[in-house]
């Protein structure tokens, strides 16, 4: 049996949850989040808390359930707190810049890089080596982080690149003489 999957996920107050066809949309004060349900999972909406059970005995439904779970707390959390990334530069020249739905980022190429803000989430650069995304669907979050990172991860041997904030970089000793 799935731990994560018996928990009901609560609803706090200002947050409202409808099923709809094949979708649960949940509402809140950062914006309205969809979600599309499985036929393995069925969904209980309540005023106060979301059920999460397998519709039958199969192996499949039960491997869905903890995680079919996560999803609805993620709809939740992100329609009231939002997720955000904080990612850090290092290198000599390195830089970031936030031009409106536009990210400039010069990484040491012969050209800028520019990167597009999807819909529903922030971008700031509070300075040239910090890069700090924010919004409410969790999984856009984290994908525009991971783009940004592609660019220029981090190399082992003077750790220069883009990373997250909180990531340890193994870092590998050079030549000898």
């Amino acid at each position: 049996m799935s731990r994560i999957g018996k928990k009901a996920v609560s609803i706090p107050s200002g947050v409202t949850a409808t099923r709809s066809g094949n979708e649960l949309s949940v509402k809140g004060p950062k914006g309205t989040l969809t979600m599309p349900m499985s036929e393995f999972i069925s969904y209980d909406v309540q005023s106060d808390a979301i059920g999460v059970t397998p519709a039958n005995d199969t192996k499949r439904a039960r491997a869905f359930w903890g995680m079919h779970r996560t999803l609805v707390q993620n709809l939740v959390t992100g329609v009231t707190e939002g997720f955000n990334k904080k990612l850090l530069i290092t290198g000599v020249g390195y830089r970031a810049a936030a031009q409106g739905r536009n990210l400039k980022l010069q990484l040491g190429y012969s050209h800028d890089v520019n990167i597009d803000v999807p819909e529903g989430i922030e971008v700031k650069t509070p300075d040239a080596t910090t890069i700090e995304i924010s919004g409410a669907d969790k999984q856009k979050v984290g994908q525009l982080a991971a783009e940004i990172r592609r660019w220029r991860k981090p190399e082992p041997y003077k750790g220069k690149g883009i990373k997250y904030a909180g990531e340890f970089i193994f870092r590998k000793e050079g030549k000898k003489k």
